[in-house]
């Protein structure tokens, strides 16, 4: 503890990350403000009434920071910046200049992949806008609006999108760590005081071994997190000896870094928005007056109502898209080529095809200890839920 306070203290004594330190509070603070600050002619009643039998409009509050709960400037949150990322990581599959430019052109390239997605923010924004405001029209939870109106209300939505995403990017720059990534910690940490609460009012002692065992499982699951997603499996990396001008260079031995976790949370958000949209289109056309899609929508809505089910795409997707990304993100072709390039090799394999063979090889390896983690991380707070029966934990 007393190791922990020192950091602390140290952190604050040193003005430059004092004021990144700061700069972090103050950009979370007006993040939260924001979400408070809701769109015109909402019925709150009927609001929480939905979100409370929707669960996943629930998962999408979480990402949205509690903002879609309210309906605020800031219901999309960072979700169609995510969204705009993950169509241009999967178009690097299919454009060579899209992948050339983010693979092969350094931090430039990335620089210019970058921007491409933040302008790729705007159209889908404007869509989910569009899709939010109807579904939320049609449930009865926003009245009154004129066509001017809604217009205006999306403009503002897509607004507060771009600027949460601009938020993010100052948090980059001038802040610590991943300015998107704490936007959504922000949001999952913003909504505890509300589970906890629902906690208390249901407190039941006989169930204090349950609230005993679910913190030791959290604390554990936390521990777990940190360090898959902090593991790496080094391969010896050796630079051959060169002779320049009667000098000797190189002769150097290192490793290449491979992270048990190479593809983070994105799988996670890839599964999560394949298993929402088909609930998000069942919720908008339950109520359609055609009997063919209404009782589709009922289906859909029944289907992916059962839990166990749902788990399992859930876990399956996962799995999936752990490997998908990782393929599409980290090429051993190229990290081949660029350690032949510059006269590295792996010691007892062969520069070029073998080096690309045996890199893939273990990056596959260690890639299903990380995808088995992630899929059984997604699932736990089901699995967590049917265990204690409680829905708060």
């Amino acid at each position: 503890m007393s190791s922990f306070g020192s950091k602390i203290k140290l952190a604050f004594s040193d003005a430059v990350l004092r004021r990144k330190i700061l700069f972090v509070i103050a950009a979370l603070f007006l993040f939260r403000l924001l979400s408070n600050i809701p769109i015109p002619g909402i019925d709150e009643i009927g609001l929480e009434q939905f979100f409370s039998d929707n669960q996943f409009l629930g998962l999408l509050n979480i990402f949205s920071g509690g903002g879609l709960s309210s309906l605020s400037i800031v219901m999309l949150g960072v979700g169609p910046f995510i969204t705009a990322s993950i169509v241009m990581q999967l178009l690097t599959v299919m454009i060579p200049k899209l992948k050339a430019m983010y693979h092969e052109e350094g931090e430039a390239g990335r620089k210019k992949f970058s921007q491409i997605s933040r302008l790729l923010t705007v159209p889908f924004a404007i869509i989910q806008g569009v899709a939010f405001m109807m579904l939320l029209q049609r449930q009865g939870l926003i009245f009154g609006l004129s066509t001017f109106e809604f217009i205006t209300n999306v403009v503002i939505v897509t607004a507060g999108s771009v600027l949460l995403t601009w938020i993010g990017e100052l948090i980059n720059e001038y802040g610590i760590g991943n300015g998107v990534s704490l936007l959504i910690f922000a949001g999952i940490v913003a909504i505890l005081p509300t589970s906890i609460q629902q906690l208390l009012l249901v407190f039941d002692p006989t169930q204090l071994p349950t609230y005993i065992g679910a913190l030791v499982a959290t604390l554990l699951i936390i521990w777990g997190v940190v360090v898959v997603s902090e593991a790496e499996r080094p391969i010896p990396i050796t630079y051959a000896k060169r002779v320049r001008g009667g000098a000797q260079a190189g002769g150097v031995s290192t490793y290449l870094p491979l992270r048990v976790n190479q593809a983070g949370v994105m799988p996670i958000i890839f599964a999560l928005s394949i298993l929402l949209f088909p609930q998000m289109l069942a919720s908008f056309f339950v109520g359609s007056a055609n009997g063919g899609l209404a009782s589709a929508a009922a289906f859909i809505n029944r289907v992916l109502s059962i839990e166990w089910l749902y788990g399992i795409l859930y876990f399956g997707l996962v799995f999936l898209f752990t490997y998908f990304y990782t393929a599409i993100t980290f090429e051993p072709e190229s990290v081949a080529t660029n350690l032949q390039k510059s006269g590295a090799f792996v010691p007892g394999v062969r520069p070029g095809r073998s080096t690309e063979e045996y890199i893939g090889k273990v990056l596959k390896s260690i890639t299903f200890i990380g995808d088995i983690f992630i899929g059984v991380i997604a699932i736990l707070p089901l699995i967590m839920q049917q265990i204690t029966g409680n829905q708060a934990l």
